[in-house]
Parts: C-alpha cells; sequence; structure tokens
C-alpha cells in the first residue's frame, strides 16, 4: 500500500476511494443516471455544487488530512502484522499447536477474503454507530456531518481523533482475523484481492462507493438495500432528520439487524448538514480541527 503524503498519490492507489478507476466508473454511472434523469442535471452539474463553500473546504481539508495522517496518525498506530502475532502466539500459549486439514489452499483463501470484509464491515458498523450515540465521539464525528453538499471528497471531510480510531479499528480486525488463520492454517492464507485489494472491497468500490457522497440518488431498491447500503441511504444518512440511522459501510444487513435501517423510498427530501446552531462551528478549516476540543470542554 502506497504512503501517500502527497494527496494526488491517492488516485494512483487502489486502496483508496478516489482511485481513478473507482472515480471514472463513478462518473460513468452517475452519467447514466443523469441521462435517465434529466431534472437532475442542473444541480450535479452546477457551479453552485461544485465551487459551494462546504466543497471548496472539502478540497483544503483532503489536502491536510492524507499529509496529517502520513505525518502524525499512522506512527501512532500499531501495525495488523503485530496484533495478529500476538493473537497467533497467545492461541499457541493457551491451547497449543492446532492445525485445520482438509481445505484446499483455494478454499482457506476464499473463507479468509470473505471473513476479513465482513468482520471488517461489522466493526465499522459499530465504530460508526457509537460516534452518533456517543456525546463525546459525535463531538469529533459532526466535522463529518457538518458537510452542506456532498463531493466525493466529503469522504476524507474526517477529524484526525477519528481517523485515528479508524485506523486502530483496521489494524486490530485485520490482525485478529490474520492471527486466528495463521493459527489454525499456517502460512496457507491469503486473499483474494484485485490489485492487492480484497476483492469484494474492490467491487463495491467500482460500483459507485464514490457516489455515497454526492447528489447523485441512486437507490437498489427494497429488497437490495436491506443487504447493500445504496448511494441514497448514506445520503439520507447525511440529512439532518434522519441522521442515525443506515450506519453500515458495504452491507445493510447489520442495520437491518440492530434497527437502524431507513430504504430510500422512505424518504423523498433530504437536506444535509448538521444542526443551524452547530454549523457555526465547522465553517472554516480551523474549525474542523478545534471545534470539537473546543464543544467537549464547553459542555463540561
Amino acid at each position: 500500500m502506497l504512503m501517500a503524503i502527497n494527496p494526488l498519490e491517492y488516485l494512483i492507489d487502489p486502496h483508496k476511494r478516489i482511485y481513478w478507476v473507482f472515480l471514472f466508473s463513478s462518473v460513468v454511472i452517475a452519467a447514466v443516471f443523469l441521462w435517465l434523469n434529466p431534472k437532475k442535471r442542473r444541480l450535479n452539474l452546477s457551479k453552485k455544487l461544485w465551487l459551494h463553500p462546504s466543497a471548496l473546504l472539502d478540497y483544503g481539508y483532503f489536502i491536510f488530512i492524507s499529509i496529517f495522517k502520513v505525518l502524525v496518525i499512522f506512527p501512532m498506530l500499531i501495525g495488523a502484522k503485530e496484533v495478529a502475532l500476538w493473537v497467533n502466539d497467545f492461541l499457541l500459549t493457551q491451547y497449543g499447536f492446532v492445525r485445520i486439514e482438509g481445505f484446499s489452499y483455494t478454499q482457506v483463501m476464499v473463507f479468509f477474503t470473505l471473513s476479513l470484509f465482513v468482520l471488517s464491515d461489522f466493526s465499522r458498523y459499530w465504530l460508526h454507530r457509537f460516534l452518533h450515540t456517543m456525546p463525546w465521539l459525535w463531538a469529533f464525528h459532526k466535522v463529518h456531518h457538518s458537510a452542506k453538499v456532498l463531493t466525493p471528497l466529503t469522504f476524507y471531510r474526517v477529524h484526525p481523533v477519528e481517523s485515528l480510531l479508524f485506523g486502530l479499528r483496521y489494524s486490530l480486525i485485520v490482525g485478529l482475523v490474520s492471527g486466528v488463520f495463521i493459527y489454525g492454517f499456517g502460512a496457507m492464507i491469503g486473499i483474494v484481492d484485485i490489485l492487492g485489494v480484497n476483492a469484494l472491497a474492490f467491487v463495491f468500490s467500482f460500483v459507485g462507493s464514490n457516489l455515497r457522497h454526492s447528489h447523485i440518488g441512486i437507490s437498489f431498491g427494497t429488497i437490495i438495500e436491506r443487504f447493500l447500503i445504496s448511494p441514497k441511504q448514506h445520503q439520507i444518512h447525511h440529512s439532518k432528520q434522519h441522521i442515525n440511522v443506515n450506519f453500515g459501510g458495504f452491507l445493510a444487513i447489520w442495520d437491518w439487524v440492530f434497527n437502524s435501517l431507513v430504504l430510500s423510498k422512505s424518504v423523498n427530501r433530504i437536506k444535509f448538514g448538521i444542526k443551524q446552531n452547530e454549523m457555526k462551528h465547522f465553517n472554516r478549516f480551523h474549525q474542523l480541527i478545534f471545534s470539537p476540543f473546543y464543544l467537549l470542554f464547553k459542555s463540561k
């Protein structure tokens, strides 16, 4: 994986949401959507959207956070490899040497890939939900929800504290799953990948993940939206009226099981952002970084 300190490197790294292939596929899907829905063209092709003060703030903040992650956040994180080795050593100490037989290398790869994808998405759901339901975490997550318009770079409009938490989540989940598989199968593990990315994650990113942070309101229909999060469902999550629903990353099944699911057909009007009295704290670059600390101190 590239350790991108140059923000433009995000365009050539398949692990990043704005990898050029994912952007291109999103543009194609959006073009088809706008061709079928001509009334939506004016807004989505408007300077008022792409040059909106909130969008301009996204562009500048993306440059900051991409550099800050490499210089400050990544050095603070424990690596997934270290977690995997610890998990493997712990299991060896507790249960001795064990090997699971009877599975081919391909079968183990598929099971490992699926396990990583599902457990990562499950942990992402709960961390995202806690960011909304725990007041001190919500203070930081407001940075993301303060966007008044959505662009693909809104995905990176995340406070450094939240970036640190998601980085820790990633290391712990990948390390835990890898450690368990190393213990059970030894060196016979690997992922089914596309360009080095979990194949399932790659496919979901390719079919329009960037449209979640956009004004392209694509719905998957009632049945599919109980299993997969559509762009419109995530846009509903960004609306002021429905901010505590649709926490899922790729999969909607967690929202369905834990009663936080709202289908696209249930919502017609969407207005992005947070409460008006809170918005004043998140209109400028420095406010995105310091306002959460100020609001937490003020609430004591």
